[in-house]
């Protein structure tokens, strides 16, 4: 069983939902990454997404955006993201770290050695924003070849049909994207998400992860009454980008936002499981 797998199951035996943030790698400098990420297992979170700086992250909104332009002043390669994975690893064997990004450093590298660096870094799952599932086949098959759980997103516009190709084919779990449009708006609509979220579950098993629009602790805990992840990035990045010139402060700032995201998601858990 991987390492997201083992995860997803312990919470579903604890009966809790997963807090996955996201954060860029190098953001705002590359000392700060690997810190803030034990920070963040330390307030709770369960899974680490963490994004491979891009220049042109066209499913971004403006403020991931400009998390990647100061990752990138930095020169922040794919390589550089698997060596703060590794030295994450070097404390944290246990904690699930999923790289999100876009298809053309992958390329670059090439699917082999993209797969193989990966797991020998310690990472657990990827994600392709621009890579089609439909063609996905090579990556796929080094991925799986290097046990790293192929991570695709559905939409709301995602029809039920192509919902049940992408689950097919996905392992880890799969990330509901709340609303249509770039990371960062407000548009949080949680019935919307969970009619679409209660078809989604006709078609597969896998855990559903909702990204997008979730921006503090009550948003939080609605998402996690109907998903089994919720995922919080531009709300984060918000925060490092107010302290990209005191970057020793920006662990305590992002930890206390997911501390209190924590709780709201448990306490909501513990009113459902009594009623």
């Amino acid at each position: 069983m991987s390492r997201i797998a083992t995860r997803f199951a312990a919470l579903r035996q604890s009966g809790r939902k997963a807090l996955i943030p996201f954060v860029t790698a190098g953001d705002p400098n590359p000392e700060v990454t690997v810190p803030l990420m034990h920070a963040m297992v330390a307030a709770g979170v369960d899974l680490i997404e963490l994004g491979v700086p891009f220049s042109d992250p066209m499913a971004d909104g403006p403020v991931v955006q400009a998390a990647c332009e100061r990752a990138l002043r930095h020169h922040v390669s794919l390589r550089d993201v698997f060596d703060m994975v590794r030295r994450f690893r070097e404390q944290d064997q246990d904690t699930p770290v999923i790289l999100m990004g876009y298809l053309n450093p992958v390329e670059v590298m090439g699917y082999a050695e993209f797969a193989r660096a990966a797991r020998a870094a310690g990472v657990d799952g990827a994600l392709t924003v621009d890579l089609p599932p439909e063609e996905a086949t090579d990556l796929l098959t080094e991925l799986r070849h290097a046990e790293i759980d192929p991570i695709f997103l559905l939409s709301p516009n995602t029809s039920d049909e192509r919902a049940h190709r992408i689950a097919a084919q996905a392992s880890g779990f799969l990330y509901y994207v709340s609303f249509k449009g770039v990371t960062g708006a407000n548009r949080l609509d949680v019935g919307a998400v969970a009619k679409k979220l209660d078809t989604i579950r006709t078609l597969t098993d896998i855990p559903l992860g909702v990204g997008f629009g979730i921006s503090d602790a009550q948003a939080a805990a609605a998402v996690a009454a109907v998903a089994d992840a919720v995922v919080v990035g531009s709300a984060l990045i918000k925060h490092i980008a107010d302290l990209a010139d005191q970057p020793d402060r920006i662990a305590a700032r992002v930890s206390g936002v997911l501390r209190d995201m924590r709780q709201a998601m448990d306490a909501q858990q513990h009113q459902a499981a009594i009623r």
